[in-house]
């Protein structure tokens, strides 16, 4: 799914600007199930692919509304791969193909239409803070990863 075109929010004012040479997750921090995702992604990147910002950050905000999203109710990660945003299903699928090997058979579940993939991954979203709880302040990585999180 392609909201806008690709590399769109360098000319948006209102984006601050960021390292993009790499695909970027932008995630609620304050949720436990998303936080639990981003360390998952954090064990499993092997080669250091993806970038972290947290949707709290200024520019993670200035993201979500850049791409018409709620910047206060965070119900889809962001994926930024290329310039292109790719929301709920598609943009996890695409996350954890990323991953590499064994993860990268999750792409067999995009030939699935997003009319059914969409509707689990927003069930998930809406009840996630009910799932996993939420916490008190934003993700805070570790000293090790702190240099893949911008802003």
């Amino acid at each position: 799914m392609q909201l806008r075109p690709a590399y769109s929010y360098r000319n948006d004012p209102a984006v601050p600007a960021f390292a993009d040479d790499h695909p970027v997750i932008v995630f609620d921090g304050e949720c436990i199930f998303c936080s639990g995702w981003v360390n998952f992604v954090l064990r499993h990147d092997r080669k250091g692919r993806y970038r972290f910002i947290t949707a709290q950050s200024p520019l993670g905000e200035a993201l979500y509304k850049h791409y018409g999203l709620d910047s206060r109710n965070y119900e889809t990660n962001v994926l930024i791969e290329d310039g292109i945003a790719y929301l709920k299903s598609e943009g996890s699928l695409r996350m954890a193909a990323g991953l590499g090997f064994p993860w990268t058979f999750a792409g067999v579940f995009r030939v699935l239409p997003r009319s059914i993939r969409d509707p689990l991954y927003e069930l998930v979203a809406r009840n996630r803070y009910r799932i996993a709880g939420r916490r008190d302040s934003c993700f805070v990585p570790t000293p090790e990863h702190r240099a893949r999180f911008l802003a």
